[in-house]
């Protein structure tokens, strides 16, 4: 590590960052792979033939992304999130963005739990001290702090980290526009 990184980040910091990678793993399947401690693949022997050209349809970039707009469209439904992160919350009470994030956090958990199997990357304690032997998975343990040397590496455990293990949407219907997130509303 460069030493560039704070020792202790901010907890907008680390939900910024959880959300990249929450949508990275969601839409780079060997990124998951790899996030799971899948086997990555062997690079090829032999240099691939050069393709054959063919006429492949254009996949629209809606239609290529829409199992990721399908989650936004899930956190929107079931949790609001779209509708309180579009909100200037700085005009509203700490306790009316308190009583917001609750039925936010309610609903958006329900998508996560009835979507998504999640798993501590590490199963210690925050707090407990822990012992990376060299060979360690980088992608799955980050360090932090004032990283010198060559492991072993003793530190404490800021955040266990966590791991897709499973992943249960449903499938976007071709007649659906997948970038409409949640339609407009009118009373009659």
């Amino acid at each position: 590590m460069d030493g560039n990184f704070p020792s202790k980040l901010s907890i907008t910091t680390r939900l910024g960052l959880a959300w990249k990678c929450f949508w990275r793993t969601l839409l780079e399947p060997e990124f998951a792979r790899q996030m799971c401690g899948g086997p990555r693949p062997a690079p090829p022997a032999d240099p691939p033939p050069a393709p054959v050209r063919t006429s492949s349809p254009v996949v629209p970039p809606e239609r290529a992304q829409a199992a990721g707009l399908l989650v936004l469209s899930l956190l929107q439904r079931e949790g609001r999130l779209i509708d309180f992160l579009q909100e200037d919350v700085a005009a509203f009470s700490d306790a009316e963005v308190g009583a917001a994030a609750r039925a936010v956090h309610a609903g958006c958990k329900k998508v996560l739990a009835g979507h998504f199997t999640l798993e501590p990357v590490l199963k210690e304690a925050e707090g407990d001290p822990i012992t990376l032997a060299a060979g360690f998975d980088a992608q799955r343990i980050r360090l932090t702090g004032n990283v010198a040397g060559q492991p072993p590496f003793r530190g404490t455990l800021k955040h266990h980290g966590w791991v897709a293990s499973a992943v249960r949407l449903p499938t976007v219907a071709e007649s659906l526009d997948p970038r409409i997130l949640t339609p407009a509303e009118v009373e009659i």
